[in-house]
């Protein structure tokens, strides 16, 4: 099978090939694709190497399956013309994502949504993957009215520009003597800035948050509120997130219930400090859940925490869990 990565150069196209070699992928051959300055560049991938080509290079190539992480731009532009030649398209970037044409999925949320048609796939904002997660079987279980969700969100997110940015601030770069990505210091410092502001006085990262729970879960009537805040941290995204449910619980029940989904661990013993924590998340699929407590302050709530790596079950792992899916219901050829 062809496979392409487009942005296969950047942080999540490299670990995106990573995870497509971890899972054993049946790639017979590789198509990464970058931007003109990176053409002629080689990966490594399935102990080869590849060279890099331009998007229009590997549309001639005509693959199976792309995997996009180049930003919304280039998923506008690209995907459809991937699409028009009969290649299932997985879309990281925003774009796509509240489009009512295209399917929004988390493999083991909403996976049943996939049909042959799809010829474009959206893979969720990584501090919606997490949230929504362990949320999915207590919306199941208990009803959800209402999340209200803090980030604490890692330099990944942004790119391997925002690291450089972090490690020359730590290195004792003074303001302006070297490329930023954010708009102030990120070193000692935290921002509640991700993304733009709108009207509304939300980020578009908050406002994902909120659209695309509602999709994922396949219920509007849940009310959603988000505050995103970027750290100086370059493991995973954290977040703290209070939940209102309709019908009564157990405490235990939760963890019962959050810990039934594949891919959520629950870390959940503060007596011996054991709780989830990016440091430790860092490199891993799952996502990790703990600090489960009753919110004394409404009949049916809690509250909990909630760590993930953002570029792997964030991003990568669950793009490749998404064509893993296309293979398994045979929408592949």
């Amino acid at each position: 099978m062809k496979v392409a990565v487009v942005g296969a150069t950047g942080l999540v196209g490299t670990r995106m090939l990573q995870v497509l070699e971890e899972r054993q992928f049946p790639v017979t051959e590789l198509i990464p694709v970058a931007s003109e300055k990176s053409k002629g560049r080689k990966v490594s991938f399935m102990g080869k190497e590849w060279v890099v080509v331009t998007s229009e290079e590997a549309l001639a190539a005509k693959p199976s399956l792309a995997i996009f992480s180049a930003g919304g731009e280039a998923s506008h532009q690209l995907a459809p013309r991937f699409a028009e030649i009969g290649c299932k398209v997985v879309d990281n970037s925003s774009y796509w994502r509240m489009d009512p044409t295209k399917k929004l999925v988390v493999p083991e949320i909403n996976g049943d949504v996939l049909e042959d048609s799809d010829m474009i796939i959206a893979n969720p904002n990584c501090s919606t993957i997490q949230m929504v997660l362990p949320l999915a079987p207590i919306h199941k279980a208990l009803t959800i009215k209402r999340i209200v969700v803090s980030t604490y969100q890692s330099v990944t997110g942004t790119g391997y520009k925002a690291i450089h940015q972090m490690e020359a601030e730590r290195a004792g770069a003074k303001w302006g003597e070297y490329p930023a990505v954010y708009p102030c210091p990120i070193d000692q410092n935290i921002l509640p800035h991700i993304d733009s502001f709108l009207e509304n006085g939300y980020t578009k990262e908050e406002m994902k948050m909120v659209n695309e729970t509602k999709k994922i879960l396949r219920d509007d009537s849940i009310a959603v509120t988000a505050t995103t805040v970027r750290v100086p941290v370059q493991g995973g995204h954290s977040e703290s997130i209070n939940v209102e449910v309709e019908k009564p619980f157990e405490i235990d029940q939760v963890r019962e219930i959050m810990g039934s989904i594949s891919g959520v661990t629950v870390q959940d013993d503060p007596a011996n400090n054991v709780y989830p924590m990016p440091l430790y998340a860092w490199g891993k699929d799952d996502v990790f859940v703990g600090r489960i407590r009753r919110d004394f302050t409404v009949k049916n709530g809690f509250n909990f925490w909630c760590v993930s790596d953002n570029i792997r079950k964030g991003a990568a792992t669950n793009a490749v869990q998404i064509a893993c899916l296309l293979l398994e219901k045979g929408y592949l050829k």
